[in-house]
């Protein structure tokens, strides 16, 4: 699906997440108390924006006079601007007739795995009547071992945990990432899954993702890139106005949870057979699931065998 990265650019992640991570503990330790957050700090590393080529080190220190003479050079032109992000009634009109082939959560355009040299943990916290609790055992361990990951946050989640998500959005070794607005399927037909009906047409998908997707972008300053609908499961109509809206479609290789019903010993078989370029889901809202002690034995000995942990962002960069 894409390149293979090269050995330089594999070390130089690798220097960005170490000193990302360093940095974020002291960064986390300052920030307000939370009831409900971790003890000690968490983290988010967004990828590194695009920026444009230096200029010649040489050429600031040391004009030659053929230089100063030399006519003022053509301005270089700005950035474009970013697009716009399209209205609910301009993705309506745009999307009207379109009927889906496929719906899974797995296809096209879905993330599901890199070519990258790390294992992306991706942590999902949907939020509602029973989902809107923390394992902070989980995320204390990976923030106390600076272990980088994505966090899928759904608005619900969000309201019932504020503190927490100011305290997870300021971090360098966590990701902020959009789980829906109310964690449902993504369709333009209503399709259900695991007996959760979805969106029911275009309007509603914009709802879905654009109503969480502005929220944390206005309470973290950063717009996510990364969308998972409630249930990972989407049509391809419904994935194809996510990429309108300019988010990636997060999926999975790896269940490492199987939805928060896994014991500890199968959440730490699954999380342990990771290798390079996998994703891996599981659950940070369900403190009493075996998800938490499965990660608590899992992750330390990945750690020790030299296993690298990356956020999706830092993945797809790296691939």
């Amino acid at each position: 699906m894409f390149p293979a990265p090269s050995p330089r650019r594999r070390d130089v992640v690798r220097g960005l997440l170490t000193t990302a991570a360093l940095a974020g503990l002291g960064a986390c330790a300052s920030g307000p108390a939370a009831p409900a957050a971790p003890s000690a700090r968490t983290a988010a590393p967004a990828a590194p924006a695009a920026s444009a080529a230096p200029a010649d080190p040489t050429a600031a220190a040391s004009p030659s006079p053929a230089s100063a003479a030399s006519p003022a050079p053509t301005p270089t032109p700005s950035a474009s601007p970013t697009p716009a992000i399209p209205s609910r009634e301009e993705i309506v009109a745009e999307f009207a007739g379109r009927a889906p082939a496929w719906f899974d959560m797995v296809g096209e355009g879905i993330v599901s795995g890199t070519s990258a040299p790390g294992v992306c943990l991706t942590l999902d916290a949907c939020g509602g009547p029973g989902g809107s609790g923390v394992d902070t055992g989980l995320v204390d361990m990976l923030v106390s071992r600076q272990v980088p990951f994505t966090a899928f946050l759904n608005s619900r989640w969000v309201e019932a945990n504020p503190d927490l998500t100011d305290r997870l959005a300021a971090c360098p070794t966590v990701e902020i990432a959009n789980h829906g607005t109310s964690h449902l399927p993504l369709s333009v037909t209503g399709a259900s899954a695991y007996g959760i009906p979805g969106t029911a047409d275009a309007g509603e998908v914009w709802d879905e993702i654009m109503g969480n997707q502005i929220a944390l972008t206005e309470r973290t300053g950063r717009a996510p890139r990364f969308f998972r609908p409630g249930t990972a499961h989407w049509d391809d109509v419904a994935l194809a106005i996510a990429a309108r809206l300019g988010l990636r479609a997060a999926g999975f290789s790896i269940n490492g949870d199987g939805g928060a019903t896994f014991p500890a010993d199968t959440v730490e078989a699954e999380v342990r057979r990771a290798g390079p370029g996998d994703v891996v889901i599981s659950h940070m809202n369900q403190p009493d699931a075996g998800t938490g002690a499965g990660y608590r034995a899992a992750v330390p000995a990945m750690l020790a065998e030299g296993v690298v942990f990356l956020t999706l962002s830092d993945a797809l960069a790296a691939s």
